[in-house]
């Protein structure tokens, strides 16, 4: 849950869905198109452990995302669910209030210890966040 209330479920690509249903709208942030989904989606080209391909359409996706995350059921989804995930959840922390100077340690209380894996991701979410 975000700061404002939000629900955003993370998750990765490779785990399995469990009793979860599908989302209605999912960002997915992987170097390869994920194919066709049953469900509206987004796929932003971000190769594992560096930040997006494109911050505009990374910002674009994520930016939807917060919004349909009001009313719908939301995914955002890497292959392991944890850096590229806790990176796009961290700028969403910052959509919804928390300061960009703290959104990786909210991101790791509240969804998971390792998200924002690497500096280069902690540093995007400082730069994507002075765009917003």
């Amino acid at each position: 849950m975000l700061p404002d209330g939000r629900t955003v479920r993370g998750t990765g690509v490779r785990r399995a869905r469990g009793d979860v249903g599908p989302p209605e709208f999912a960002v997915y942030l992987l170097g390869r198109d994920p194919g066709i989904r049953l469900w509206d989606c987004r796929w932003v080209r971000w190769r594992d452990f560096g930040p997006p391909h494109s911050t505009t359409d990374a910002l674009a996706a994520l930016q939807e995302a917060f919004a349909r995350a009001a009313s719908e059921r939301v995914e955002i989804a890497c292959g392991g669910g944890v850096g590229r995930t806790g990176t796009a959840l961290a700028l969403m922390a910052v959509m919804a209030g928390i300061p960009a100077s703290g959104a990786v340690a909210w991101v790791r209380e509240n969804y998971h210890p390792r998200a924002v894996e690497t500096r280069r991701q902690r540093r995007w979410v400082m730069e994507a966040s002075a765009t917003l």
